[in-house]
């Protein structure tokens, strides 16, 4: 990543715990009910009485209301509410009313993350390891990943890459000889922030040799030599897109920038040795990625009026290979666009890859879903 501030999202801004609801929410606070209640609270709802009664008239008994059973004493209907506030009657009614929840799930930008507060809120060893996650970490993702960078097995992946040199942001890869760099691991978390996902692109290794990793998958910093599969990635392109004209570089930032994340499965790489850090955890560590995306990928993008703005409602996932196709397995066909092929690589783009009509097919659902600015311009590189 360069030095060159890029555009700043919604969603990466740190929402104090006491932030007041959006204006949806704010609007109808009157007819939601305080979360802030104890378990125990009840509402009591009250049947209608007699209209005798209301009137306020006596009337005398007659002799059929001798022979008629008496009415049943006025009963209360007791709704025990849970933690949140809510009852199983009253749940879609809470949900209507702008509670910042749908299907029990809070819409992106109305979830708090205060980084200070989490910092404070760790261990001293949990401090030093996971600087580099606190510092670089785009605050859309990080306020989601807080809780999984804290598990047992990530603690002891950022152990085995402390021990490597990997430490903070400033660290020389040079030096290491880990690509890519600390500071451009989680880059892929700043040019795509979650809430902007359109296309999720799984590749496997970053890449091993000087200079090449930059932290987005398939992509290599300008001046760099373009890859094999990303060559004919380009070939791909160009065969949807007859117009597009091939770069002379293998820079894809202004995919990412675009809504296209690039996610590697595992983050870093030892130079030279091509899958030395698979199985420490990274793996583990990117499926709750996809699991994310899966809940809150697209969430800002223009819902159409759709009460699902601020939640995912769908995305694109290209699956290239029998390893990205691992990786979205479990996800729900009915909700994304899931995409299958060959690997671009030389070895197989043969196979299947070629002519597969992904980009153009990934264009014509996002459109049909998000309207003409939910697509990617695949010719922009």
């Amino acid at each position: 990543m360069s030095d060159k501030e890029g555009p700043v999202y919604l969603e990466d801004l740190e929402i104090p715990k006491d932030t007041p609801k959006d204006p949806v929410e704010k609007e109808n606070s009157q007819s939601s009910v305080d979360s802030t209640q104890s378990e125990n609270v009840t509402v009591t709802v009250e049947k209608a009485k007699p209209a005798a009664a209301i009137k306020g008239t006596k009337r005398q008994r007659t002799l059929m209301d001798m022979f008629t059973p008496a009415p049943a004493a006025q009963n209360t209907k007791k709704l025990k509410l849970d933690r949140s506030g809510s009852s199983s009657s009253l749940t879609a009614r809470t949900a209507a009313t702008g509670s910042g929840q749908a299907n029990g799930m809070q819409s992106l930008n109305s979830i708090p993350f205060s980084l200070s507060s989490y910092q404070n809120s760790l261990s001293d060893e949990e401090r030093q390891l996971l600087t580099l996650e606190c510092e670089t970490m785009g605050k859309s993702w990080l306020k989601l990943l807080k809780d999984e960078i804290r598990k047992p097995y990530f603690i002891k992946l950022k152990r085995f890459l402390w021990e490597e040199g990997v430490k903070g942001a400033n660290d020389s890869a040079k030096s290491l000889k880990i690509y890519p760099s600390p500071g451009n691991i989680y880059s892929w978390s700043n040019l795509t922030p979650l809430g902007r996902v359109k296309v999720v692109v799984i590749g496997q290794d970053p890449y091993h040799g000087p200079g090449q990793a930059h932290g987005l998958s398939f992509s290599v910093p300008k001046g760099m030599a373009i890859p094999p599969s990303l060559r004919n990635i380009y070939t791909e392109i160009k065969s949807e897109y007859p117009a597009f004209e091939i770069p002379k570089h293998g820079n894809l930032t202004s995919w990412a920038e675009n809504g296209v994340l690039l996610l590697n499965t595992c983050l870093t790489v030892k130079a030279g040795s091509p899958g030395s850090h698979s199985g420490k955890g990274w793996e583990e560590f990117t499926d709750k990625v996809i699991d994310v995306v899966d809940k809150y990928g697209g969430a800002n993008l223009s819902a159409n009026g759709s009460a699902m703005n601020g939640r995912g409602r769908g995305i694109v996932f290209l699956a290239w290979g029998s390893w990205a196709a691992k990786r979205v397995s479990k996800l729900s066909k009915q909700k994304h666009l899931i995409l299958y092929s060959a690997h671009p690589s030389p070895l197989s783009a043969h196979r299947g890859f070629f002519g597969n009509g992904h980009f153009k097919q990934a264009n014509e659902w996002l459109e049909q879903k998000y309207g003409p600015d939910g697509c990617v311009d695949w010719t922009k590189v």
